[in-house]
């Protein structure tokens, strides 16, 4: 019979795993992999901002209505950039055509009872001033610069000769655009004269002035959208026209080279 004390104990039987949870710890990075350049992902690079298509343009590419307006106080007051000076203007062309118009006033007629009423409150108030011991009104002197007047007769004289030899270019038959163009231009003019005087062509001419260039600064996308459309479709239409009429009118004589 063995010795109980020779007996082996049995071992306990082996303790089940734990189930491995769903949600496992990060790997644990090396300081060698960390260093490594190749584990370390570059930057994403910055998107390129997105051009668009400005597509085309009444003005030009690279032309605002305050430039296309000469710039400087002209524009500004066409603008509405300087309101004071705008409404000013706008105000007084509406008064002469109110007094024209509709008050049947005559030019002549106007500049007298304005000079009258103007001469006769500076004479009293200047009589009256040595009764009451008063030093009288400072009137300054008015005087128009010679500049001005060069500047003024200058762009007048520049501006007709243009038209002068834009009319030549027309008869001459040099260019068949500018011939049409002019041609439905003086004919739309000849239209809105027969509707209207002169005085009130001019009036409406300053409310344009006023209104249009502002409202196309504002709304330039939209208007320079359905211009385009306007423009392609009328390309189209003219190059219809070339090929079946205007390609067998004969055009007039070359213009001739300038020599060195």
């Amino acid at each position: 019979m063995a010795d109980p004390a020779e007996e082996t104990v049995a071992a306990p039987p082996p303790t089940p795993a734990a189930p491995a949870e769903s949600v496992s710890d990060p790997p644990v990075q090396s300081p060698a992999d960390a260093a490594s350049p190749e584990k370390v992902s570059p930057p994403a690079p910055a998107s390129a901002p997105e051009t668009r298509s400005r597509g085309f343009r009444l003005l030009g590419e690279d032309t605002s209505v305050h430039k296309a307006l000469g710039g400087g106080k002209t524009a500004d007051v066409l603008l509405w950039k300087d309101k004071k000076t705008s409404a000013v203007v706008l105000g007084g062309a509406t008064v002469i055509w109110i007094l024209f118009e509709v008050l049947d006033y005559h030019l002549l007629t106007l500049i007298s009872h304005v000079l009258i009423g103007v001469l006769a409150i500076l004479f009293l108030w200047s009589k009256a001033t040595t009764f009451i011991k008063k030093s009288p009104p400072d009137i300054p002197l008015v005087q128009i610069p010679e500049d001005l007047a060069v500047n003024v007769s200058r762009a007048l004289c520049n501006d007709i000769n243009r038209a002068l030899h834009l009319f030549r270019e027309i008869a001459m038959g040099h260019d068949l655009k500018k011939f049409l163009g002019v041609i439905v231009g003086l004919w739309i003019l000849s239209g809105v004269g027969s509707c209207c005087d002169f005085l009130t062509l001019i009036y409406i001419a300053v409310l344009m002035l006023h209104t249009v260039p502002i409202l196309y600064d504002k709304y330039q996308d939209k208007v320079d959208h359905f211009a385009g459309r306007a423009h392609t479709e009328a390309r189209k239409q003219y190059e219809v026209l070339d090929a079946k009429v205007l390609s067998k009118i004969p055009r007039g004589p070359a213009k001739p080279k300038k020599q060195n």
